[in-house]
This record gives structure tokens, C-alpha cells and sequence, in this order.
């Protein structure tokens, strides 16, 4: 009897599971779908898809259904590949084509909407306000940054705290510098986009010389960067985006001489420097995840370097609205010990209504350091080992966008000693830098 009842219990299990596996055909498929697309069930919608899928039907209008599913519940990146699938299929729909647009737009993946939107229809084109080639943005930033510990700096007896001596010493304190930048971007060909930057960088700084008694002097710098980066896609996803960032300027340097009579005079010389580094990134978009690599080899200071980084962004809603970036960077040139570890850091972002907020934190030994395709480069004397920054987007109008940020690095710097004329001993110091911009950006 209890064998029976055994029999009975795994005969009854085999046919609630038959049941629950029984295969569905073409047609319940494109009826439930149109059914759940038709009453905005969209996870049921999700759901329901995935099962046809497992069991072998999958069509036009399921990949359509399944895509407005993730887009109506604002996943663009889970809509994307299912738009691109219909669109590979039949790409001849407006509603489609601009369904993949708008997923790609708002995925935070331009450049392959961009790819896309040359084969739209002319109507969707004006719509979206699509041109094929033309400027797609300027914008102007400008930004003042400043060392508030530089009396105290000035007022320190380095020439006590090294037992200075005969021995000449000199030390060059930043005060503030200011800055104004001009971004203009152009579309070359539809996958073909030129972006150009035009930095002018005026750095006040404090020079003191202690020899046998210290005198002081102030010093001006003037940097220009121009920098100059096209980006495109190699095959379907593929982005590449190499760059050329080439500094020029000239400075000051207040130094002591001994004149024809041995007595010790002090002066300012003039001095011009140029410098250029070459950058290549290359990422690619794989569901939430967009992983990249970057390389940058240039000379900065006479110092040649190579510096590579690796980052990957991570999306949680499966959109733009909030993102985040880890990346780490790698090092080996002049004054290095070898290729090896160099800074790590942190960014993101997130959408609180039409506000943008970006924050970026860095650590590690940054000297001489390219950031972001070479487009922000630390070229000034000394090193940071920590760099914070905060900005703030907000859109003006249509068209038009207002940025503000505050960035806060420490500073290192040296106090160097020289005998006979070489160096022989040094001091470092140590200082905050605070800095505010404020920009406006006009995207065509």
C-alpha cells in the first residue's frame, strides 16, 4: 500500500511539473506578450519574455515589448540590446529608432546614438535635432584657486629648522593662480567627433632666498594647454579616444649670483618651458558596466613618463542617473623606482531632478599626474598625495548648462639647500589648495 501511495505522490509530482514546463508556441507568446504590453505590466512583461526566450521563441515584436518593458521602468541599459536587436531586424520604424536613441542617450552612450542617427528617417532627425556634421558644444570655465597658509609659510624660519649656514637655500610658495578655459566640439563625420580645449593658467607664487640673510621676491607664471582629442566607435561598441595636450608657457625664477666682485646680488630671470602628453583611451558598455583603459606618455618638468590606468563604471539603475567609478593608476618614468603602483580613486554621479552632483576623491603619490585623457594635467612644481572635488550641473534653458566646483588637494613642496652649488638637503612643507570655478556650456 505504501508503494502505491509512493507511486501515486511522484506520478502526481511528474504531472505538476509537466504542466508547470509545458511548452508554449509562437502564438500564446505574441497574444500574453501584446496582453501584458497593453495593460503596462512591465515586470510581469519582463518576466514572461524571459521564459519564452528559454524555451526557444523569441521574434520582432517580443524584443520590441521586452525593450519598452525596461524603458518605461527607466533600465535604458537593460532596454538597449533588445531595441538593437529589432533594429538590426527591421530598422525601418520611426517609433524604433528613436526608442534607440533616447535608451542610448539616456545610458549615458552618446557617441553610439550618434553612431545611429545618421540612418534615421529626416523627420526623427529634426526631431531629435540630429546634424550630421557642425558644432555640438562650447563652453567657457573659469576658476580661481589660492594657498591660504602662505604667511605662515613666508614667516617660517626654513633656514633654522635645516641649519642653514653659509649654505644657500631657497624655497617658492603658491599664493593663488587663476584660470579661463574654452571647450569647442564638432562633429567631423557622424562617428567621428573632434573635441578642442584652449587653457590660459596664471599662477602667482612667493620665491625666498636664504644666503647669509633672506630676501624674497614675488614670481609670475603663464601656462597655456591646448588640447585637442578626437573620440569614434571601432565596430559596434568599440570606443577609442586619443588626445594630444601640449603645455607651453614661460616663469620666473628669483635666484642669488655672486658678482665681479664677489659681493651677492639677487634677481628675476626669464624662463619658457613646453612640454606634451599623449594619451589613448579605449572603453566599451556591457550591461551596467563599463569597463576602460587608459595610457598617457609624455615629459612634464623634464621628466619623461608613462602612466597607465584602468577604471570600470558601474550603473545600479541600469541609466545615467547614478553611476560610480573606481579606477587605479600605474606609473614608471623619471624619478620612479620602476613601473608599479602610482594613485587610486573614486567618482560618481547622480541625477536629483535637473540637478547633477559629481564628486571624485583621489589617493596616492600624484606628481606630474594626467587625469581623464590627459585633459587635466598636475604640472605645477611639488606633488598631492589626496584631491577631493565636488561639482554641481544644472541646466539654463534648453541649451545651455551652469557648473560650479570646489576642489581641495593638499600640496608637498621642498624647501631645497644647496652647497658649492649643488643640492644637498631639503625640507618638505606641506599646504592646502582650494579652489572654485564657475562655467557655462552651450550644447548645439
Amino acid at each position: 500500500m505504501s508503494k502505491r501511495i509512493a507511486l501515486m505522490s511522484l506520478f502526481m509530482v511528474f504531472l505538476t511539473v509537466a504542466k508547470a514546463q509545458q511548452k508554449l508556441n509562437y502564438l500564446e507568446v505574441d497574444k500574453r506578450s501584446y496582453e501584458l504590453f497593453q495593460e503596462k505590466k512591465w515586470p510581469e512583461l519582463i518576466q514572461f519574455s524571459t521564459e519564452a526566450r528559454k524555451q526557444g521563441i523569441d521574434f520582432y515584436y517580443l524584443q520590441v515589448r521586452t525593450g519598452i518593458a525596461w524603458y518605461n521602468q527607466g533600465k535604458y541599459r537593460n532596454a538597449v540590446p533588445w531595441f538593437l536587436k529589432a533594429y538590426a531586424s527591421d530598422n525601418s520604424f520611426d517609433w524604433l529608432q528613436e526608442y534607440v536613441y533616447y535608451s542610448l542617450v539616456f545610458s549615458g552612450r552618446k557617441m553610439e546614438a550618434a553612431k545611429y542617427a545618421p540612418f534615421f528617417s529626416d523627420v526623427l532627425k529634426k526631431k531629435i535635432g540630429f546634424q550630421e556634421t557642425g558644432i555640438t558644444r562650447l563652453a567657457y570655465e573659469t576658476g580661481y584657486s589660492f594657498n591660504p597658509d602662505i604667511e605662515s609659510l613666508k614667516a617660517r624660519e626654513f633656514s633654522s629648522e635645516v641649519n642653514l649656514g653659509e649654505d644657500y637655500g631657497e624655497g617658492y610658495f603658491l599664493k593663488n593662480y587663476s584660470f579661463h578655459s574654452f571647450d569647442l566640439s564638432h562633429r567631423i563625420a557622424p562617428n567621428f567627433t573632434l573635441n578642442h580645449n584652449l587653457t590660459y593658467i596664471g599662477v602667482n607664487r612667493e620665491a625666498i632666498v636664504d644666503w647669509s640673510g633672506q630676501t624674497n621676491s614675488p614670481i609670475r607664471i603663464n601656462q597655456f594647454n591646448y588640447y585637442i582629442n578626437p573620440m569614434w566607435i571601432i565596430g559596434k561598441k568599440l570606443n577609442i579616444s586619443p588626445s594630444l595636450n601640449l603645455i607651453f608657457g614661460s616663469g620666473e625664477v628669483y635666484a642669488g649670483r655672486l658678482t665681479n666682485n664677489s659681493s651677492k646680488a639677487f634677481s628675476l630671470s626669464k624662463t619658457s618651458f613646453s612640454d606634451a602628453v599623449f594619451s589613448t583611451a579605449v572603453w566599451s558598455d556591457f550591461g551596467n558596466f563599463t569597463p576602460g583603459l587608459e595610457i598617457n606618455a609624455g615629459s612634464i618638468n623634464d621628466s619623461k613618463f608613462t602612466q597607465i590606468s584602468s577604471w570600470i563604471t558601474y550603473y545600479p539603475l541600469s541609466n545615467a542617473r547614478l553611476y560610480i567609478t573606481p579606477r587605479i593608476y600605474f606609473k614608471s618614468g623619471t624619478g620612479t623606482a620602476g613601473f608599479g603602483w602610482n594613485a587610486m580613486g573614486i567618482s560618481g554621479g547622480a541625477q536629483l531632478g535637473k540637478l547633477h552632483f559629481y564628486g571624485q576623491y583621489l589617493l596616492g603619490d600624484m606628481e606630474n599626474f594626467v587625469e581623464s585623457a590627459g585633459y587635466v594635467i598636475s604640472n605645477f612644481p611639488g606633488r598631492s598625495d589626496r584631491k577631493i572635488m565636488g561639482s554641481i550641473y544644472f541646466p539654463l534653458g534648453k541649451k545651455y548648462q551652469l557648473v560650479f566646483r570646489y576642489i581641495n588637494q593638499n600640496m608637498i613642496e621642498k624647501y631645497q639647500v644647496y652647497t658649492g652649488g649643488y643640492k644637498s638637503n631639503d625640507l618638505e612643507y606641506t599646504y592646502l589648495k582650494h579652489t572654485v570655478t564657475a562655467g557655462i556650456s552651450w550644447n548645439f
